[in-house]
């Protein structure tokens, strides 16, 4: 957390091309996004900045900038990621609009559908189900069912409601294929490409 968020406004552009003149092509595919290029750009939507961190065989530390310094504690709260990296932006009041899903997903698509690693948006879904109607037996009914007496089965009543449920969405569903040979890629993959493109 230290070294590679705790210089504001570090820039990474000569461990960069460090990386990148040491690597073969495959390799270098996979530089984009590994050093920190573009992180500060998070203040021109949010006044603040959290980043939680758990690694293996260390405690959990939060990082927290406001732009202008920064901080570094132990999370009180304990190991509750057990393992990885959590960021949390607290938005400006003039970038409410990213809390919509429709914005993120179209941002999403637009500037990293292409990426290797998988983006999920926890999204809700609203569907119409239907459910059974639970209806008072009459007392002689239920005498009469007990006594054995077996009466043909009316059809059970339903009523239609709607209900919501949360998940974790896939967005980036399309896969860079310039990235494999030409030889691997199945015609229906070269089809989902060319689609997303030229939405």
């Amino acid at each position: 957390l230290v070294s590679n968020l705790g210089t504001i406004a570090r820039s990474g552009t000569s461990e960069f091309l460090s990386k990148l003149l040491d690597s073969n092509a495959e390799q270098q595919q996979d530089l984009i996004g590994q050093f920190g290029v573009g992180f500060y750009s998070a203040f021109l939507v949010a006044d603040n900045i959290a980043v939680t961190s758990k690694h293996n065989d260390d405690d959990q530390y939060i990082w927290e900038s406001k732009s202008n310094s920064f901080t570094i504690v132990k999370d009180p709260r304990g190991p509750t990621l057990k393992r990885g990296t959590q960021v949390t932006l607290h938005l400006k009041e003039e970038a409410y609009d990213f809390l919509e899903p429709d914005t993120l997903k179209n941002l999403v698509h637009r500037y990293s559908q292409f990426i290797n690693f998988d983006i999920y948006l926890w999204q809700s879904k609203t569907e119409t189900v239907e459910e059974p109607v639970e209806e008072e037996q009459p007392a002689e009914k239920k005498a009469e069912e007990e006594d054995g007496k077996v009466e043909e089965e009316k059809e059970k009543k339903t009523k239609k409601v709607e209900k919501t449920t949360w998940d974790w969405e896939k967005v980036n569903t399309v896969k860079p294929i310039w990235m494999r040979k030409s030889g691997e890629v199945e015609p229906d993959e070269y089809d989902e490409f060319y689609k997303s493109i030229t939405k």
